[in-house]
């Protein structure tokens, strides 16, 4: 099994042990060493993020195109914001500029709807039914060779066709997440990689089978899996202990996440209830698995963590691999450094393995 790595960047150094929010502005000097240190380090991609008053995650993608060689790009994308047609149009141009084959589509729905951005869809359901809409014509425009036309709730497409395509038929990806059963439905029909969130094995697996089933149901081949969790390292499991809770103790003093804060009482989504739950259960679970840094910001992402050293972590990823997880969303609270360090200690050594266990099976 070929083992994928993504890290995330933002337009300037950011993470949840710094106080305030995220500053405004860019700094253009971090984001090119950042991607580029993703680059060597051996990460595949990155994702960019995407929220409301957010950069627009297609332009920092094809800046970094410019500043990096192989590094492909995660692009977070709200479907329903722009009309589907112009979207299309607009990853398979960056596809051309970026080299080809460097894009991923990752669709994001949302808890919410966002009046802020012009969305204001609220029921939950409609917006997952309107991004289903949105990814199949989506796929259509970057596949039809003739005018094709769509007629749907949210969307009419009429005598639509692109000359615009991606550089190779397939090679923008669409990824997806989501952990509610209309999430599951949409997912497994549109996306190349479904994607969820660090939670305990048992967990894991069952959320796995839930959306392999749910793929049987709707008679299509599952997606591949994506799990994303944060990675706390250190040489020695004490140090790695340590640093793991002064971690804890700076997000804890951080203004964001406290009552009053921009992101405290946030609604929560299916899978932010689902973290909360584990947490409830033990702050360990598992080989690694550590929760209060996702208890201590209300859940809202990929927050979680796996503690320990190199190996302990190493061997921790790898036991989601025995799951069916063959891509891993890794990011650092010291987002640089531990971007060094994961290429360093971690990424090759899962790699390895993955590699000598499938010799061994096959």
């Amino acid at each position: 099994m070929s083992i994928e790595f993504v890290g995330m960047v933002f337009p300037r150094a950011w993470s949840e042990t710094q106080g305030g929010e995220r500053r405004p502005g860019f700094d253009l000097d971090f984001l090119r060493f950042h991607a580029r240190a993703h680059e060597q380090a051996g990460f595949d991609r990155v994702l960019i993020a995407s929220g409301p008053g957010s950069p627009d995650s297609l332009h920092i993608a094809a800046y970094l195109a410019q500043h990096t060689e192989r590094l492909g790009f995660m692009v977070a994308h709200r479907p329903g914001l722009v009309a589907p047609t112009l979207a299309a149009r607009s990853f398979a141009t960056l596809d051309h500029l970026s080299g080809g084959g460097r894009l991923r589509l990752h669709a994001i729905t949302g808890i919410t709807a966002e009046p802020q951005e012009g969305d204001t869809l609220v029921d939950k359901s409609e917006r997952y039914a309107r991004t289903a809409e949105y990814l199949q014509i989506v796929r259509q425009t970057w596949t039809a060779t003739e005018p094709f036309s769509f007629e749907g709730r949210y969307f009419s497409v009429k005598d639509s066709v692109s000359p615009i395509k991606p550089v190779r038929p397939g090679s923008i990806e669409i990824s997806f997440g989501g952990a509610s059963d209309a999430a599951y439905g949409v997912g497994v029909r549109h996306a190349d990689l479904y994607a969820i969130w660090g939670e305990p094995l048992a967990d894991a697996r069952q959320q796995i089978a839930r959306i392999r089933a749910s793929a049987a149901e709707a008679g299509v081949a599952a997606p591949r899996i994506s799990l994303s969790v944060r990675l706390i390292l250190g040489a020695t499991e004490e140090q790695a202990w340590e640093r793991a809770h002064g971690i804890l103790a700076k997000i804890q003093q951080n203004p964001q996440f406290q009552p009053g804060g921009p992101r405290h009482g946030r609604q929560k989504a299916v899978a932010s209830e689902r973290l909360l739950a584990a947490a409830a259960r033990g702050d360990r679970h598992d080989r690694a698995l550590w929760m209060p840094t996702a208890t201590a910001v209300g859940a809202y992402g990929d927050t979680t963590a796996l503690v320990g050293t190199p190996d302990t972590v190493a061997q921790a990823l790898l036991d989601y691999v025995d799951l069916g997880v063959s891509t891993f969303l890794n990011r650092g609270y010291d987002p640089l450094y531990d971007t060094v360090d994961y290429g360093r200690w971690v990424i090759p050594a899962v790699r390895a393995e993955a590699q000598r266990r499938a010799r061994t099976a096959a």
